[in-house]
């Protein structure tokens, strides 16, 4: 199988991405992972720090970066003194922190944002906080998470969250993307912008329609909730909308020649997981004697007795779902090929999930595909950031 070029991977044209030209915006990249914000953000940033507490995905930070602005360890160990701070007193420009999901997703507990993994995002906030003390808090801090972070404990963690943006001086506003507006991939996620400037007029939404680009009903129904003197500090940040997606799911997978097919009794046993309503939709396509591929999920749900049971679902809408951490089994991510009669089904290897991500094939992958499919199930989705920074983050600062 062939495959067209493929734009969504043209973010770095060589092995090594640290060899890029000289920038001139400052930018930290906390819970960095392997850099997808570094990358994102590209040739205008110098990336003077980054943290991360995982070794493996230091590992793929460092394979792509070198290690030189690399800090390994708990964020609740730094101080301001670690930060190489611009000079002569000036404030960094950009803190970047993609802090942990999992006390805020659909698939964790829900347990807020005072829980233990994503409660990381208060030493990263007390940091901002000494620095604004001494009149340097970051110009801009972007935070990234799941749309979760909008309803969990019932709301309440949102406009605590806010609230400690406003308390050092930042004007806040969010925007919800979801990947599948620039990639083969459904991966919604929240963007919270708190800028030190007052927004100039051509960043903030005049009126707030519901279907303008960045905005869901979770978010407007967040929105709403805040109190006045949050909402006074809000600013509802506009966003163009990127131009067609011009990628399918195909070009993201590598030839089917070579490929790691599970046997057919596997195959089977998966189909046989299936609800009638997927397994009609598997029977339709093979009829039809046309080339498909899809997706494939193990999931658990009730059946009508309210007992669990394992299912696995399909999508065939030229979109994977969103790529997750590999911690279970049942979270992997499946490719199944259908071309009549023939059916198969596989993994998603660990370079397809990277193409998912919007990174380049030039992207080093270290260790496992285990490893792999775990910084890419954490990671960001390249283009989206890129768009965000286009359009939003270096115009604020370049005009601020």
């Amino acid at each position: 199988m062939s495959h067209a070029p493929d734009p969504a991977r043209n973010f770095a044209d060589s092995r090594d991405l640290s060899a890029q030209a000289a920038k001139s915006l400052s930018l930290y990249e906390f819970f960095a992972g392997g850099g997808m914000a570094r990358l994102a953000l590209g040739t205008d940033w110098d990336c003077r720090f980054a943290n991360d507490i995982d070794p493996d995905k230091a590992a793929a930070y460092a394979a792509n970066w070198g290690n030189a602005e690399l800090r390994i360890g708990d964020i609740a160990g730094l101080a301001i003194g670690d930060l190489p701070l611009p000079v002569n007193g000036a404030a960094p420009d950009l803190f970047w922190a993609s802090f942990p999901c999992q006390d805020l997703s659909l698939a964790g507990k829900g347990l807020g944002i005072a829980a233990g993994r994503s409660g990381a995002f208060w030493p990263f906030w007390q940091l901002c906080r000494d620095l604004a003390t001494l009149g340097r808090a970051p110009r801009l801090v972007v935070l990234e998470n799941v749309p979760g972070l909008l309803a969990t404990r019932k709301g309440a963690d949102f406009p605590v969250l806010v609230s400690a943006l406003v308390q050092i001086g930042y004007r806040v506003g969010a925007l919800v993307l979801d990947a599948a507006h620039f990639l083969p991939q459904s991966r919604p996620r929240l963007f919270i912008v708190a800028s030190l400037d007052p927004p100039p007029q051509w960043a903030a939404a005049e009126s707030h329609p519901a279907n303008r680009f960045g905005t869901q009903p979770a978010l407007d129904a967040a929105i709403a909730r805040l109190p006045e003197d949050l909402r006074d500090q809000w600013v509802d940040w506009h966003l163009p909308a990127p131009a067609r997606l011009a990628v399918s799911l195909r070009d993201m997978l590598l030839p089917d020649t070579g490929a790691k097919w599970r046997s057919p009794a596997q195959t089977a046993h998966l189909l046989g997981l299936m609800a009638p309503l997927h397994r009609a939709r598997i029977t339709a396509i093979a009829a039809s004697g046309r080339l498909t591929y899809g997706t494939v999920f193990r999931r658990t749900r009730k059946d009508p007795n309210g007992q669990r049971q394992q299912r696995a679902e399909t999508r065939f809408d030229d979109c994977a779902g969103c790529l997750r951490t590999p911690s279970g089994g049942s979270s992997r991510q499946m490719v199944i090929r259908i071309e009549g009669e023939d059916i198969r089904t596989r993994f998603l290897t660990g370079r397809e999930c990277a193409r998912l991500m919007g990174l380049p094939d030039s992207y080093v992958l270290t260790g496992s595909e285990h490893d792999a499919q775990f910084l890419t199930g954490d990671g960001l989705a390249v283009p989206v950031v890129a768009h965000l920074a286009r359009h939003l983050l270096v115009p604020l600062l370049r005009e601020g």
